[in-house]
């Protein structure tokens, strides 16, 4: 009796003290996260609005109480959607403290390729206000350059570089792993699908000569709006600037300068010079900067006509997966709840569905389909496309009215296939593991006790088959075109926003705040509106946890040993793609 006294109290103990030490962790974390807004920096006269790239822009809020926290260091990384971002550039426009943008990206955040493009653009329409916009930088990757070329001069310290070499996409091939390893992949793609690539890694060694195409048609696009903006701000020729690249010719600041691709070769402090032509006032020799994201901080949600109707704003972002859940990816039923939520909301009269997705289970995509096919047909629907939405990404958006995608974006991949890994010659093989049962028919226990037998295969094609055909007449209905089209530009491939707006997969090229503009047209509302962003919030002790574990795995993930396995990493993402799959894997960034 004494043992049992002595070890339930012991056990609660052990309960109490868990309990307690997670709960100090939470609280801990959470002052943390708390910590990442700080305090709100005042915006005094004569200030100049500071772009450092210190925070990252997600192209969606997170709900993550922990995103942002480096788990490995114990320090707060910044984060600022991209929404928010955009609202405070064209609120500093109008706003007589800010003088003029300083770009400076220095900071160690960072931005996805199509977000990139958007803040690109609302600098620029910053200028119309009459404020100045400059650049300056120790180095300039081709992203950053990119940008700053918003800027009306851009500098570039003596001894810094430049990249100027063009955009170049690479893939990881794993069939020579997995025959090592003795691991046999089943390949499930209609004959129609040769562009759907997902799988290729798995039984190819190199790239199919149609993957190579629309790769080197997505490079080359993506290049192409780059250089041609780049064009339009520095009065330089496309053909120079292939020129350059071709030989390298602008490495070193003086080169850059030569070639007038910069305005200046100075240091920092020179730059308060700039500042004093531009007519900026200084105090004590110090000018006043607030960072973008202090200053977004001080933008807040549009409060002042809380009973106007309002365009709600819903964010698709991640893979997409079964079920309901919280956290990164998109869930189907949690977002198909929400479309559902929009839909019944009185005070909701159009509905922008801002969608960054690779694609994923083409159950989810069709669950969400339908909830976004019901919410057409009573509100106007606006699909704006973050830096990718192909495959299911495309699935979940075709039913809208409009469809907005940056010159950037990767969309369209419209295609499936289905995967299968076996691991009975591998077990076998490599540890001497057999594997044996019974069964009641013929085809019970599918893959998992011999081989895929013809039947099998059949079975899972006829699947696999289905899906396309559902996939391309939704397309069809969705976008209004014949099928016949539909089949020419489908085969699983993927396009760039501007080639998609050629083909008729999208309406137009632009970016979050030209499919808010759409949806306010569509709906009637003139002036009278307000923009919402319906989120997620998690709630509860429960939700803190879940969330404290998620961003442990991906500090853990992130970690020196995570990155040795990267590859086994690769082979586990392959694993977690079997079944009917709508999934494209390429997300290009400007290095």
């Amino acid at each position: 009796m004494k043992f049992v006294k002595v070890f339930l109290a012991g056990l609660l103990a052990f309960v109490v003290g868990s309990f307690v030490v997670s709960f100090l962790w939470i609280v801990i974390l959470v002052g943390l996260a708390g910590s990442m807004g700080g305090s709100v920096t005042p915006v005094m006269n004569d200030s100049i609005l500071k772009i450092d790239l210190s925070e990252m822009i997600t192209d969606a809020p997170s709900t993550d109480p922990f995103a942002g926290i480096d788990f490995q260091k114990m320090q707060a990384v910044p984060q600022l959607s991209l929404m928010q971002a955009l609202r405070a550039i064209d609120m500093a426009a109008t706003d007589d403290r800010i003088k003029g943008i300083y770009l400076r990206m220095n900071g160690k955040g960072g931005i996805e390729t199509a977000a990139m493009e958007e803040l690109r653009e609302t600098i620029v329409q910053f200028k119309e206000s009459g404020k100045f916009v400059v650049s300056y930088n120790e180095s300039y990757t081709q992203g950053a350059y990119y940008l700053a070329t918003a800027a009306d001069k851009i500098y570039l310290q003596p001894k810094g570089s430049f990249d100027w070499s063009g955009m170049a996409s690479s893939l990881m091939f794993y069939k020579g792993l997995l025959d090592k390893l003795d691991l046999k992949v089943e390949i499930f793609r209609p004959t129609a699908c040769k562009f759907k690539s997902a799988v290729e890694p798995f039984f190819l060694n190199k790239m199919s000569p149609e993957n190579r195409a629309q790769m080197q048609a997505m490079v080359d696009e993506m290049w192409q709006v780059i250089t041609e903006a780049v064009s339009a701000s520095r009065g330089i020729s496309v053909e120079e600037l292939n020129r350059l690249a071709d030989n390298l010719d602008v490495l070193l600041p003086e080169e850059a300068l030569r070639h007038k691709l910069i305005d200046g070769v100075i240091y920092e402090d020179q730059m308060n010079d700039l500042f004093a032509e531009l007519g900026v006032k200084a105090e004590k020799e110090e000018y006043n900067f607030v960072t973008l994201g202090e200053y977004a901080a001080q933008v807040g949600a549009d409060l002042k006509n809380l009973s106007s109707p309002e365009v709600a704003i819903v964010y698709a972002n991640g893979q997409i997966v079964d079920g309901e859940g919280e956290g990164p990816g998109i869930y189907g039923n949690t977002l198909a709840e929400q479309i559902k939520a929009v839909r019944l909301d009185e005070q909701v009269k159009a509905v922008v569905l801002r969608v960054n997705s690779p694609g994923g289970s083409a159950l989810a995509s069709d669950v969400i389909w339908r909830e976004m096919e019901l919410l057409k047909a009573e509100k106007p629907v606006v699909v704006s496309m973050g830096s990718y939405a192909a495959s299911g990404g495309y699935y979940i958006s075709c039913p809208a009215d409009v469809i907005v995608a940056d010159k950037m974006t990767l969309t369209g991949s419209i295609g499936v296939f289905g995967m299968m890994m076996n691991p009975i010659d591998a077990l076998k093989n490599k540890l001497g593991i057999t594997i044996d049962g019974v069964k009641t028919n013929r085809s019970s226990g599918m893959g998992t006790i011999t081989p895929l037998s013809r039947t099998e295969r059949a079975a899972i094609m006829r699947g696999v088959d289905r899906v396309y055909t559902t996939f391309t007449n939704h397309v069809a209905e969705g976008r209004n075109l014949p099928i016949e089209r539909v089949l020419e530009i489908a085969e699983g491939r993927v396009w760039s926003g501007a080639k998609a707006l050629e083909i008729g997969l999208v309406d137009a090229n632009g970016g979050l705040k030209t499919a808010i503009a759409l949806a306010v047209d569509k709906a009637g509302l003139g002036e009278s509106y307000r923009v919402v962003e319906k989120l997620e919030t998690p709630t509860g002790l429960a939700a803190y946890i879940s969330a404290f574990s998620a961003r442990v795995k991906a500090s853990w993930e992130a970690s020196e040993l995570g990155v040795m396995m990267q590859q086994y990493r690769e082979v586990q993402e392959a694993l977690s793609q079997q079944g009917v799959r709508m999934y494209s894997p390429y997300k290009i960034t400007i290095e």
